[in-house]
């Protein structure tokens, strides 16, 4: 993201590794040159959301793979866990302790979501209609996850609710509603001074909203 960011690294290394995360990923990683650098999701077979994580390309037969701080641990069990007579290993790496404070201004300026905070075990991409745009290839092979994913984009299907940035009052606070006309239509999620990010129902108009 920058270099304020905390996070976690899992190095996924071995004559699979880039097969074996072609196969998870849904992002196309034969298009990731090494020292290149891109954004994926990690999925459950369901769609959901297990981890949103940058990929760096360090060889022909290496990656790390980074996620926000405290949720290293979790990305290595989920990769480990479908592979299956696959010569790569996945191993936890030093990671960056960043700048949390400067950062979350930063994410929230961006609308860019936090695991654990926006992304949760109940998260789906189409949820997350800025991070689609990065994070996925609608070209590349099967993955956990696709189908859902595939879905929705070849529907135009709105997910039942989305992402947005706000202008807030400054004594807002994570949870408050958001409210248009009088109506709930969603809560905020993450808020960094008059910047905040929330969720909102299907159908919100976004010029009633008060967005950036």
């Amino acid at each position: 993201m920058n270099d304020q960011w905390p996070y976690d690294a899992v190095r996924v290394s071995g004559a699979d590794a880039a097969s074996y995360l072609q196969s998870q990923l849904s992002q196309d990683t034969k298009e990731l040159a090494v020292g290149g650098r891109m954004w994926s999701f990690l999925l459950q077979p369901n769609g959901r959301v297990d981890a949103l994580t940058e990929i760096l390309r360090r060889g022909d037969d290496e990656f790390e793979l980074r996620v926000d701080a405290g949720w290293g641990e979790a990305l290595a069990a989920r990769l480990n866990r479908f592979k299956i007579r696959v010569k790569a290993s996945v191993e936890p790496v030093t990671g960056s302790v960043g700048d949390a404070a400067a950062y979350h201004a930063e994410r929230v300026l961006a609308g860019w979501p936090a695991m654990g905070v926006e992304i949760t075990e109940a998260t789906i991409p189409g949820e997350l209609a800025d991070v689609v745009a990065v994070a996925v290839s609608f070209t590349k092979g099967c993955y956990p996850g696709q189908e859902l994913v595939e879905r929705m984009d070849s529907r135009a299907a709105q997910a039942p609710r989305r992402l947005v940035r706000l202008r807030v009052s400054a004594d807002a606070q994570p949870g408050d509603a958001i409210v248009v006309d009088g109506a709930e239509v969603g809560s905020l999620t993450s808020v960094a001074g008059t910047d905040a990010i929330g969720f909102v129902k299907r159908g919100t108009d976004a010029a009633q909203l008060p967005q950036r």
